[in-house]
């Protein structure tokens, strides 16, 4: 890891620059689960990762570099075929929280030292230590750090697990405490504005926990949002709106979209009173085909999403 003495200093950083820890082929292989043969194809022919060489023509890989095979893995598991995550990489704004102040091995060694917290307590199935540790966590940072760099994380790392013995009970465990938080939060949050915002997850392209969350980032400010249960039919979103009467729908979803889904959704459109939002990782790959419609993406980051829902509430964001 690099080794910091002065964070204001600009000499400094970029000696610790110079000491980042760099890693070969064959350990981010096995850091990844992907095999060195497409790692060099995802270079080569799509030129999704760019790795250093060494004057022998050796690559070696950094720690972002690791990051983006990961976030190039959750996109394949989306469904999205390979030849299209470039682009996609490409339009999607990464995360830099305190980037700019604190260097990111630090700010990412921080993080990683709650996700471990969070990762004892859950393996000892401790209840009561996984209460305070969330507590500590939200009062120590904003709510998109806390779900999307802390403990959203360690949800899809147990979700991985659950082939292993005891990997599914952790994660029912650590996936029920959450979702009974989140749902606590949400309905603080709508006895103050009764009226907002419906959330519904799209054709159930989602979990639960990731809808609720979605619904918590949406919630800040004077919006309130109410999420709709998971297997919502899209056929009656017209009807629960009339009789919900709500200031927008937004429909969630974090899978590869089918092909016909702007259809789908410019008809709803045409049928409701409100405004029609896409929110989730599908905005990235269905927003070029909404341009120019009535339908808003909202994206998937947790800092944008509330402030995108406003604009185009207050009719300052076009679609």
């Amino acid at each position: 890891m690099p080794i910091i003495t002065d964070v204001a200093s600009g000499s400094t950083q970029a000696v610790a620059l110079e000491q980042e820890e760099l890693f070969p082929i064959r350990e981010v292989a096995r850091l990844t689960g992907v095999n060195p043969v497409t790692l060099r194809a995802w270079e080569r022919r799509y030129g999704l990762i760019a790795p250093t060489r060494t004057d022998s023509g050796h690559r070696l890989y950094s720690m972002s570099d690791i990051e983006r095979v990961h976030s190039i893995l959750g996109w394949i598991e989306r469904g999205v075929a390979v030849s299209k995550i470039g682009k996609i990489l490409a339009r999607t704004k990464p995360l830099q929280p305190l980037s700019h102040i604190i260097p990111s091995s630090l700010v990412e060694a921080d993080y990683a030292q709650w996700r471990q917290q969070v990762l004892t307590a859950v393996n000892g199935f401790d209840d009561l230590r996984l209460e305070q540790v969330y507590g500590q966590i939200f009062s120590s940072y904003s709510l998109p750090v806390v779900f999307q760099d802390i403990l959203i994380p360690v949800w899809k790392q147990l979700l991985q697990r659950q082939d292993q013995f005891g990997g599914t009970s952790e994660w029912l465990f650590l996936d029920g405490f959450l979702r009974s938080r989140v749902v606590q939060r949400l309905l603080l949050m709508r006895e103050k504005q009764p009226r907002g915002v419906v959330i519904c997850a799209l054709d159930g392209n989602c979990r639960e926990l990731e809808l609720l969350v979605a619904a918590l980032f949406l919630s800040s400010g004077p919006l309130a949002v109410r999420v709709l249960n998971m297997g919502q039919p899209f056929e009656e979103l017209a009807l629960m709106c009339e009789r919900i009467k709500p200031l927008a729908l937004v429909l969630f979803s974090n899978h590869a979209p089918a092909p016909e889904l702007p259809r789908r959704l410019n008809r709803l459109a045409m049928s409701l009173e409100c405004r029609l939002l896409l929110a989730g990782d599908a905005c990235d790959l269905v927003q070029e085909s909404l341009a120019g419609s009535s339908i808003g993406c909202l994206g998937n980051e947790g800092e944008f999403m509330s402030q995108r829902l406003k604009q185009f509430l207050a009719g300052t964001l076009d679609t």
